[in-house]
């Protein structure tokens, strides 16, 4: 499969530069698999589309100030760095601009020597590996130096720096926002579990692997950076349960999704634990966890694009954008949201991956036309199981 297969037209000036004033007020592309046929919504109207025993997985990730500008020492160069991710308490992967004249052992000096760093070593696709030395708590110095890691598309200052971050952030560590969560206010969170939906919580470290370019022509040529991830017992075990009990597994964000199709074995079971993924999604990936996504509009020819069209098709997706842009959707961070739930018989009432109706690869064993009446037996089914 081709990247530019994930082109697609986008004017200018549907980037969303801002923020909409309150959070829950963008605007919602509903995409209804089964008919074809797309809503257009305000954000808070997505609480119609969850149902009691329901699981939304959010990820509570913080984003740190992670970049940081200053100079080269001895000569006073003008030098950008980026950390992406934490090695030890000193140690950081980090990208390094600009990056010819970032050599081993160059030393960098940010806050006139408030915060030092040395370049140790340069890995893969030009990352840099940097040791700092200070005096203090490393976590105040970078929120006195750094400033919040915008993407590069995003040319206005950011007045609120409270606006990249979900009201849900937690743990520190994300060097992008986590952006389909920042749509949802303390209230909605509220009304939705008052509504019987369960909330699962998990964190992924969101690094640039996420959003590096993809330069390959080919998209299995490209390789992802590995980004950190936790799920604890709570989590595992809440989207465990509501699977079990026939709810659906809804991912805030495409972050959420590579969370739990990570954290998961074969049979659709979410396992707690700490590990790194490099997972990447694309038409082809047969999902073990995730029924529903929540995601923003994405940027063409990116890995997140491709994740998307690996949830519902390709052509699906690009003829929803294509309508998103006629009707002037905000696009990528700032912008608006899509939902779209792909539930269907893949599992069984008890977690299991649902072999009567699905091949290992994923493909139907019988008749379309038949497959449909199975699955409206199937809900009524768990529509009696929640009932009770």
């Amino acid at each position: 499969m081709k990247t530019s297969e994930f082109n697609y037209y986008l004017p200018q000036e549907l980037i969303a530069q801002n923020p909409v004033k309150q959070r829950d007020c963008s605007r919602l592309l509903v995409i209804d698999k089964k008919t074809g046929k797309r809503q257009h919504k305000i954000f808070h109207d997505i609480i119609d589309y969850l149902n009691p025993g329901d699981c939304l997985v959010i990820n509570n990730t913080k984003v740190i100030p992670a970049r940081l500008i200053g100079e080269r020492e001895g000569t006073g160069g003008r030098v950008e760095l980026l950390l992406l991710k934490r090695i030890d308490d000193k140690t950081w992967e980090t990208l390094v601009k600009p990056g010819k004249k970032a050599r081993t052992g160059t030393k960098l000096l940010f806050g006139s020597g408030l915060l030092k760093a040395e370049i140790k070593d340069i890995i893969e696709d030009g990352n840099r590996i940097v040791q700092f030395e200070y005096d203090g708590i490393f976590e105040e110095i970078l929120d006195r130096l750094g400033q919040m890691p915008l993407p590069p598309y995003i040319t206005h200052k950011l007045e609120d720096k409270t606006r990249y971050q979900t009201v849900y952030a937690k743990y520190e560590g994300s060097a992008a926002a986590p952006t389909a969560g920042l749509h949802f206010t303390e209230k909605l969170l509220k009304d939705i579990e008052a509504k019987g939906i369960n909330i699962a919580r998990v964190t992924l470290h969101v690094g640039l692997g996420t959003f590096r370019p993809v330069q390959a022509e080919d998209i299995t040529d490209h390789h992802m950076h590995t980004e950190e991830y936790h799920v604890d017992s709570r989590a595992a075990d809440l989207i465990n349960t509501s699977k079990k009990n026939g709810g659906r597994i809804i991912c805030v964000g495409t972050t959420s999704l590579r969370t739990v199709e990570s954290a998961s074995g074969n049979d659709g079971t979410m396992y707690a634990g700490d590990g790194e993924t490099d997972i990447f999604i694309y038409p082809g990936y047969r999902f073990k966890i995730a029924d529903a996504l929540i995601t923003n509009f994405h940027l063409p020819e990116s890995t997140l694009l491709m994740l998307v069209s690996a949830f519902i098709g390709r052509n699906e997706v690009m003829a929803a954008y294509k309508e998103a842009v006629g009707q002037k959707y905000r696009f990528f961070s700032f912008g608006d949201a899509m939902f779209m739930d792909i539930r269907r018989l893949v599992y069984n009432t008890d977690g299991s991956y649902n072999q009567k109706y699905y091949t290992e690869q994923g493909e139907l064993k019988l008749p379309y036309s038949e497959y449909l009446q199975k699955e409206e037996d199937y809900e009524k089914q768990i529509k009696n199981i929640q009932s009770k």
